[in-house]
């Protein structure tokens, strides 16, 4: 028994002290081209916002102009 707790020690110390591996860029993982996708959608949406935004304005600006 003394054995197998001498064991676990020794094991769980080599895992704590062992070094992480060095972590890749997202774009080369295998997700990489979903990733691609969602960073171009988010330009569109920003665009998206941003008209809609400019359209608000302009109704509201009309709403002023016809006394409502």
């Amino acid at each position: 028994m003394r054995w197998f707790i001498a064991l676990l020690v020794i094991l769980l110390a080599f895992f704590y002290f062992l070094p992480e591996p060095e972590q890749k860029p997202v774009e080369e993982t295998f997700i990489g081209e979903q990733v691609k996708v969602l960073r171009k959608a988010e330009g569109f949406e920003q665009q998206y916002l941003e008209a809609d935004q400019e359209r608000q304005k302009r109704l509201e600006e009309e709403l002023e102009k016809s006394g409502g």
